[in-house]
């Protein structure tokens, strides 16, 4: 079985044992109930490190998942998914238990996979590299130069209509009803569908216009 191991970063600020996050290989690929994950987060506030890191254990296969949706390429999303729990390891204190924290899980994955891109779209842009003739953009990792049309769609709504990303992003990207969306942002509950509506028909412009 293949071992993620976590960056040196995480192995220094974790002491995560072996600098590895263990594979979970009890179901991880199943869909995380809330309720499951309680004892976990309220021991690791508490600072059980074994606790902490059993959470990260079984929050990883579903944040890479929310990080695949930004980022196809798998090394990509990997780079992202590390970054997001090493980020939910640090603030897990400043969880306080309102609303899901799934919910909050998925807006560091979604943040963190957004930071991955345009760090990797920076490196791009700085890099001479020169996409071989005929590589396939949707397993090209952006680090060669290639375009991800949705990433560049949602750069653009962000420069042009900053208040509509947040809602469009956990709806349509990190699967959150509208109901857990309006819970995180703070708006009402028709203000956020009014958002991720308008956010939606910019995304099929844009989206259309390049096709």
């Amino acid at each position: 079985m293949r071992r993620h191991y976590a960056p040196e970063r995480e192995r220094r600020g974790l002491g995560w044992r072996a600098g590895r996050i263990r594979p979970d290989v009890n179901g991880g690929s199943r869909v995380i109930e809330q309720d499951e994950l309680s004892p976990l987060v309220a021991a690791a506030q508490a600072g059980d490190r074994a606790a902490l890191e059993r959470l990260l254990v079984r929050l990883r296969p579903m944040v890479l998942r929310r990080c695949s949706r930004f980022l196809p390429h798998y090394a990509d999303a990997e780079e992202a998914a590390q970054d997001a729990l090493l980020s939910i390891s640090l603030h897990l204190a400043e969880y306080r238990g309102r609303g899901s924290f799934l919910g909050w899980v998925t807006v560091i994955a979604s943040n963190a996979a957004r930071s991955t891109y345009r760090s990797m779209r920076r490196r791009a842009e700085d890099s001479s590299a020169v996409l071989p003739e005929g590589a396939d953009p949707r397993t090209t990792s952006v680090i060669a130069g290639t375009r991800l049309d949705l990433m560049e769609s949602l750069a653009a709504l962000e420069e042009q209509h900053p208040a509509l990303v947040e809602s469009f992003v956990l709806r349509d990207l990190g699967d959150l009803t509208y109901l857990q969306v309006a819970e995180i942002t703070g708006a009402p509950l028709g203000t956020v569908k009014d958002r991720i509506h308008q956010a939606r028909r910019f995304m099929r412009e844009r989206l259309g216009a390049g096709a």
